[in-house]
């Protein structure tokens, strides 16, 4: 496992952004001796940190499919199990409001490592299993995306490889990763944003030729004719014209990551896979509140590690996903064209 420790307070909701942008699951520590908890006619009843609320609100952003919320210290409460029901029931209505796909809640001690590796005799009330080996079984992203098939082939180019003039072979290559599905030789291939069409002739791998590429596998194409392809272009399937055709509008989720406030007047850079261009903010739809979890009035007023919805007009189109469809070619970052500084990390929710 590769774990990021991402602070939870608000002043770092960037940080969180950022490792929770890689991230196949998120942990969230709930610690139980903070969850203030009443007497009412129906029960006991919890009522969590903002904190809490605030980071499963940026795991469910950012669409993490599986959210952990681990009960700690619960030795400091005797493993009450009224108190663990009643604090399940509030972290499982707050998984609904944020959209988490996968909810999972148990107790533990981390001092004690009560439920953390193997299961605790001190909470015979619990049947699921321990932290570990709910790790170790979970699907990561990319598991899930590949078995849910969004999308079709894509590949951003990030190179293009040719031998030089010594070379008797007239070798010309795409290099790159490949950010959804699949290809094969044969396979015919559309290159935006020209729009030109080819057939896959090589699958190269080091100095191997392999026969398919698959998800997460960087390799270099070789194509049948010459095409216009430069570092940025994107190759896609043939059959999936509707989801890869190119657009110059779209509606994103951002967190805003730069001191500066947002200025819908400023010039910024849209960077997305291996893809840039300028991009207006045609408007700010609204900002979210981190501690209600409600959406807040519109406003034109985006402040750091404020987390908003946006709409944005590109100078030259990009073919792109929704980033619940595509994490790669759904996701982008702002740059500021005066500073050059990344001002913004955004999640494509809708292509206009």
């Amino acid at each position: 496992f590769i774990v990021a420790d991402t602070p939870g307070h608000e002043q770092y909701t960037r940080n969180m952004v950022t490792g929770a942008s890689t991230a196949d699951v998120a942990i969230v520590l709930v610690d139980i001796t903070r969850v203030a908890f009443e007497e009412t006619a129906e029960g006991l009843k919890a009522t969590l940190l903002a904190q809490t609320k605030r980071h499963s609100a940026i795991a469910g952003k950012l669409g993490i499919p599986a959210i952990l919320f681990a009960v700690n210290k619960m030795d400091l409460v005797d493993f009450d199990h009224a108190k663990f029901i009643a604090t399940e029931k509030a972290v499982r209505e707050l998984a609904v409001t944020v959209g988490v796909q996968e909810a999972l809640v148990l107790p533990i001690s981390a001092l004690t490592g009560d439920n953390v590796v193997t299961s605790s005799p001190k909470t015979p009330w619990y049947t699921g299993q321990p932290l570990l080996p709910i790790l170790e079984n979970i699907p990561s992203r990319a598991d899930r995306a590949e078995a849910a098939h969004k999308v079709g082939f894509r590949f951003p180019v990030q190179l293009v490889a040719r031998h030089d003039g010594h070379k008797a072979e007239d070798f010309r290559g795409y290099m790159g990763r490949v950010e959804g599905g699949s290809v094969k030789v044969g396979d015919t291939v559309v290159v935006h944003p020209s729009g030109q069409s080819a057939v896959v002739q090589r699958i190269v791998f080091l100095n191997d030729d392999l026969p398919e590429a698959h998800l997460g596998q960087c390799v270099t194409l070789v194509l049948d004719r010459d095409v216009d392809v430069s570092r940025g272009d994107q190759i896609v399937s043939v059959g999936d014209t509707v989801n890869h055709a190119p657009v110059k509008a779209l509606t994103a989720d951002i967190c805003w990551l730069d001191n500066e406030p947002l200025n819908p007047a400023r010039k910024y850079w849209i960077k997305q896979t291996t893809r840039q261009t300028q991009a207006k903010i045609k408007s700010v739809n609204l900002v979210l509140d981190i501690h209600t979890l409600l959406h807040g009035e519109s406003t034109k007023t985006v402040q750091m590690n404020d987390i908003a919805q946006i709409e944005l007009v590109l100078a030259q189109p990009i073919v792109a996903d929704l980033y619940t469809e595509c994490r790669a070619t759904g996701s982008f970052i702002l740059i500021d064209s005066a500073t050059n500084q990344t001002v913004a990390a955004g999640m494509i929710v809708a292509k206009n």
